[in-house]
């Protein structure tokens, strides 16, 4: 027998099992060299170019993206319940398009704020508008936040001046 008589059936079955999956098992199929034609064939996702462009602006400082500022944001309803919340983040977004919607969980509450306003006089002047729309009927704040700014083309134009001069 080739196993010496210390070791038992099943340590000898386990190493024949090792042999032969490490024969049959091979990482790449074995090709014949006249069926090579040298090419390479690359599929990759669109959005890959995207993002590149985006990291490369990001680090240059050129990024057409949302940036960040200090701001305020409009504190419309906390509340614990859910079909309330709900029902007024679907009144903003029906009326107000061209503002984000914040819903917040903080246990057992739901916060919903309002919009990214730089200037406390047009954070006023939406929280008139949602006051007067009739979409909640409780106070609305105008609360401080870091809030998104999206760059104008005049600041763009600024920026480039400034590098240039």
């Amino acid at each position: 027998m080739i196993f010496d008589k210390q070791c038992n059936m099943k340590q000898g079955f386990l190493i024949v099992l090792s042999f032969f999956l490490m024969f049959c098992a091979g990482a790449q199929d074995i090709v014949p060299a006249d069926s090579v034609t040298g090419k390479v064939t690359v599929i990759k996702d669109s959005r890959i170019e995207l993002l590149a462009g985006k990291q490369a602006g990001a680090a240059t400082g050129t990024s057409n993206g949302p940036r960040a500022a200090k701001g305020y944001r409009l504190m419309i309803i906390n509340t614990n319940d859910r079909d309330l919340a709900m029902k007024v983040r679907s009144q903003l977004l029906q009326r107000f398009p061209e503002q984000k919607v914040y819903m917040l969980f903080k246990p057992p509450y739901i916060q919903i704020k309002f919009g990214n306003f730089v200037e406390k006089g047009e954070a006023d002047r939406y929280k008139t508008l949602v006051r007067k729309g009739g979409i909640v009927t409780t106070n609305v704040y105008a609360v401080p936040e870091i809030v998104e700014v999206k760059p104008t083309k005049e600041t763009d134009k600024d920026k480039e001046k400034d590098k240039d001069g």
